[in-house]
């Protein structure tokens, strides 16, 4: 029983990675935003592992860089959400899609606030 469930388990995580492949896929062919943070993503992790002085201070620097990719992927999420419902001019999808973008700029903002104090 155990090995069933466990096999299970394992089917389930690996379609799961591969869905997350594709989903990242369709957000790199459609958003200029990821395919900017990803690029800059690796440079900037070599330098959060020059600049911060112990494990905990690289980590730090590397997970907020990592939130803003995680939020902008929900943000594209939540645009093509609203894109699929209608494309016509609409109130409410303008506040939704402008919310999404504010969390992302939250997340940048939780950048800025980690490194600035990691490095003063």
């Amino acid at each position: 029983m155990i090995k069933v469930l466990l096999q299970i388990a394992r089917r389930r995580l690996v379609s799961a990675f591969l869905y997350s492949i594709e989903g990242f896929g369709a957000a790199w062919k459609s958003e200029e935003a990821i395919k900017v943070e990803v690029a800059l993503l690796p440079v900037l992790i070599v330098a959060a592992t020059y600049l911060g002085d112990t494990r905990l201070e690289q980590a730090l620097m590397t997970s907020s860089l990592l939130l803003v990719i995680i939020v902008e992927l929900l943000n594209t999420a939540i645009e093509k959400t609203i894109d699929r419902i209608s494309i016509e001019q609409n109130d409410l999808s303008k506040k939704v899609k402008d919310m999404g973008s504010a969390a992302v700029l939250g997340a940048i903002l939780n950048v800025i606030l980690v490194w600035t104090l990691v490095l003063i």
